[in-house]
């Protein structure tokens, strides 16, 4: 059933495409600092702003694979929120709770969930509309928006604290200019 709606070569080459993509965002804002990649690349190495990583690379596949069918993007936006939640809470669990700082936990999780993006999509079936389809594809727009928000006034919390700062520095989240 999965060919039928998607090639699997399809979506195993965008999912390898926005992997790759999403690594490379990792370092845009250091090496391009301005308002414009502080939107699209993490600022700083806080546990939210790492979701940038996900949405702009996970939404450029999704529009590619989904060009020219109507609502099929919804899918992909209810599975962006989803993606969101599960990195959100694995990183807050191991990096917080936990206390792991290992580069290969962070690289893992994020090829792990890029994939999980890529298969849940293909588990839905349409048609993709009415009141459940828009709220659902809401809830990727919404994660789109507060990511917006966030990277000029994150909240003071652990979640958007920079996790590259010694513990009593990270407790505020200090980002600096992001002009």
């Amino acid at each position: 059933m999965i060919a039928v709606i998607y090639s699997r070569k399809a979506l195993a080459a965008w999912c390898v495409a926005a992997i790759l993509l999403g690594s490379g965002l990792h370092f845009l804002y250091g090496l391009w600092p301005n308002v414009l990649t502080a939107l699209i690349a993490p600022v700083n190495e806080s546990l939210w702003e790492h979701v940038k990583l996900l949405i702009w690379p996970y939404l450029a596949a999704a529009a590619a694979l989904t060009w020219g069918r109507p609502g099929a993007l919804r899918p992909w936006l209810l599975s962006l929120a989803v993606m969101s939640a599960v990195m959100l809470a694995a990183g807050y669990g191991y990096h917080v709770v936990l206390g792991g700082e290992a580069l290969w936990f962070d690289l893992l999780l994020y090829a792990l969930v890029m994939l999980l993006g890529f298969r849940l999509p293909t588990r839905f079936s349409g048609p993709f509309g009415g009141i459940p389809w828009a709220a659902a594809a809401a809830a990727g727009v919404a994660v789109i928006l507060l990511s917006f928000w966030f990277t000029f006034h994150p909240p003071e919390a652990r979640l958007f604290a920079d996790l590259s700062q010694k513990p009593e520095a990270s407790a505020s989240t200090s980002q600096g200019s992001l002009v």
